[in-house]
């Protein structure tokens, strides 16, 4: 591919996307919002496909054994996944794109989070990198590719989805449907590294039970605070030799620790004088390919029955709602081959890297066999916070790097 003519492209239609991902920021796009964004990314698709199609999901998805995060009175109704396709011309490879356009609540300190705007040469907002960004650099290498006159031999599949960050049930539908290829990429902030490992992550909720009671009643009162505090060391210590016990993996022991357990929510208790019935804390445990979530589930909950003293082990119970396993495709797969091309004709570096948290690949490795690797710009370090953005720089790069790569891996 002529380097001069993909770059001219590119920046031929930078300002469009740029544009485009402005647009797409000031749609808050949380959990059961999605309709909106994804329409209008389904308008502007028109111009870079061959087709294009809003998929319906079903309310029958949350019965899957695989759906995350269950909510009453939840609806599927007026948000669809956006199904796009570029078609080939026969001979070639096939390739799934996959990204998300729901977000993450804005964070408490973050200003005007959906006002999608550029200063300096960056993108500010929610979304920005994760993942909204993402889809503007798909939208980009595609309009690039348009402006040359490729023709790809092997057919290109978007795969556009809501519900990544409750735990993929965008992704989830779609790879219950019809869609197959010779591989996948999902498009994640990375730094344009490439990651063919990704760690997994189960998010817990664990219910604590005591024997509530006036504090003058000492001996005759069990604190679910107490107990649940006990729980949390317990896990935390679980965690410390689940961690010891995955070191020797190349990717990931260049991270002190790559798969951390997190505590975000407790709540226990009505009355600062009496000891609470029951307790309640939520977190999240990431692991690494020595282990699968099946694994890792029951240990947790054996390591709660087994050290909990007198108390805990008959008065707890314990929920996982969402449920990833680890992602791990070969370093040496043509896929990671194919972007290790593209990245160095572009000028970028070209790094086999692991993942350091969990996203959708899973689903299309695990779970219909299609060998999927995560790519993209940004970085995954201003990613939920209050300091979101891309540059636009990066957004360029990263068009120009996946574009290359649909063309090698196509044809």
């Amino acid at each position: 591919m002529d380097n001069r003519l993909l770059k001219s492209a590119v920046e031929t239609h930078k300002e469009d996307a740029v544009g485009l991902l402005c647009d797409l920021i000031r749609i808050p796009s949380v959990r059961g919002n999605e309709g909106k964004a994804m329409r209008m990314l389904h308008a502007r698709m028109e111009a870079v496909v061959d087709e294009r199609e809003l998929v319906p999901i079903a309310d029958s998805i949350q019965e899957d054994p695989d759906y995350s995060f269950k909510l009453p009175d939840l609806s599927y109704d007026d948000r669809p996944n956006l199904r796009v396709v570029r078609k080939g011309i026969g001979g070639g490879r096939s390739l799934i794109v996959n990204t998300h356009l729901d977000v993450v609540p804005a964070s408490s300190d973050q200003d005007r989070p959906f006002d999608g705007r550029v200063e300096d040469g960056v993108v500010f907002g929610r979304g920005a990198c994760d993942c909204k960004g993402q889809a503007a650099m798909l939208y980009l290498a595609l309009a690039a590719l348009k402006e040359m006159g490729v023709a790809l031999k092997g057919d290109l599949i978007g795969h556009l989805v809501i519900e990544e960050e409750c735990g993929g049930n965008g992704t989830l539908a779609f790879v219950r449907g019809n869609d197959r290829a010779d591989a996948a990429l999902i498009l994640e902030p990375s730094e344009l590294k490439i990651l063919p490992s990704i760690r997994g992550a189960v998010w817990f909720t664990v219910n604590v039970y005591g024997r509530a009671g006036h504090s003058g009643q000492a001996g005759r009162t069990v604190s679910a605070l107490k107990e649940a505090m006990r729980a949390i060391e317990i896990l935390e210590g679980y965690h410390g030799r689940l961690l010891a016990e995955s070191k020797g993996h190349l990717l990931y022991d260049a991270y002190e620790n790559p798969m951390p357990i997190t505590f975000g929510t407790l709540e226990a208790g009505d009355w600062p004088a009496m000891a609470p019935r029951k307790a309640t804390f939520k977190g999240v445990l990431g692991f690494l390919p020595n282990r699968n979530r099946e694994e890792v589930m029951r240990e947790m909950e054996g390591a709660l029955k087994t050290e909990g003293g007198d108390w805990l082990p008959d008065h707890f119970d314990m929920d996982f709602m969402y449920r990833h396993d680890c992602n791990e495709v070969p370093a040496d797969h043509p896929i990671v081959r194919t972007l290790q091309r593209a990245c160095i004709a572009s000028g970028q570096a070209a790094e086999v890297a692991a993942m350091p948290a969990s996203c959708d690949a899973w689903f299309y490795s695990n779970l219909i066999g299609v060998p999927a690797v995560v790519i993209g710009a940004g970085t995954l370090g201003v990613a939920h916070s209050s300091q979101e953005q891309i540059p636009v720089q990066s957004l360029a790069a990263g068009a120009e790097v996946l574009a290359r790569a649909i063309v090698d891996w196509c044809g």
